[in-house]
């Protein structure tokens, strides 16, 4: 059974929406204040962690800044609607997701099931592709969702490391902004939805705007992203085990 911090000031929404989780069979603890529920978030790591941005105390980014210095703990960011700068800054910040108040509880829930999902692997032997990717100086397996580059680790948030493994088993093609909403984010893009674009924006900083001469992920404007194939260098595929095969 998943558990689910909900950090809100809102007691009223955040009992309705425990409410409403807990009759979804997840388990739901509340906090009502930013310090708290940052305290409650890192000495007792849920699940994922639903943050609001207005908090006493401490600020919703304030929180969420905290939370990303010491975990990748899968957020979701709840914002005001119209407030389009906080969306971008709480996923500049390393937020998996947001969702604009007011909003319908199941879209919580859709949103919530989405990101559990990308952040949990599939069962071994149930994946249904290649479980590690070698692509220029990255290693990505999707057993462990470890990253390494030229042998050291990479953190990634949940959809950092979920839109990158997209993007490597692709290298070479370009792949468009709604598929990889789709399958990274679970949803289809809204207008001005600038969340694949910012996640993208974090993968560069954290693995460099170049891989051997080349920009790693290219835009394409108008269509989507192009990870960069490398010729002459080590890529490959590992299924189940299996030796490493040359994509080149």
């Amino acid at each position: 059974m998943s558990e689910i911090l909900i950090i809100d000031d809102d007691t009223e929404l955040c009992e309705l929406l425990a409410d409403y989780l807990r009759s979804e069979e997840f388990t739901v603890r509340l906090a009502h204040h930013g310090g708290l529920g940052l305290e409650d978030a890192l000495s007792d790591p849920p699940d994922l962690v639903v943050l609001d941005v207005m908090l006493p105390g401490m600020s919703g980014f304030e929180v969420l800044r905290a939370i990303r210095s010491q975990s990748t703990l899968p957020v979701l960011m709840l914002t005001a609607r119209g407030e389009e700068i906080d969306r971008i800054v709480g996923l500049e910040m390393g937020a998996d997701d947001y969702l604009p108040k007011p909003f319908n509880p199941r879209e919580l829930l859709a949103r919530i099931r989405a990101i559990r999902r990308r952040s949990v692997p599939p069962p071994p032997g149930q994946q249904g592709m290649a479980t590690r990717l070698a692509v220029g100086d990255l290693v990505l397996d999707a057993d462990t969702r470890t990253v390494f580059q030229k042998g050291c680790a990479v953190e990634l948030t949940s959809v950092e490391f979920s839109l990158l493994q997209e993007l490597l088993r692709a290298a070479g093609a370009v792949v468009s902004r709604e598929t990889l909403a789709e399958q990274v984010l679970g949803r289809k893009l809204s207008s001005f939805d600038r969340s694949v674009d910012v996640h993208v924006s974090s993968l560069r900083k954290k693995l460099g705007h170049e891989v051997y001469g080349l920009e790693r992920i290219k835009t394409v404007r108008g269509v989507g992203y192009l990870y960069a194939k490398v010729p002459g260098r080590e890529a490959g595929q590992l299924q189940g085990g299996a030796d490493a095969k040359s994509v080149f």
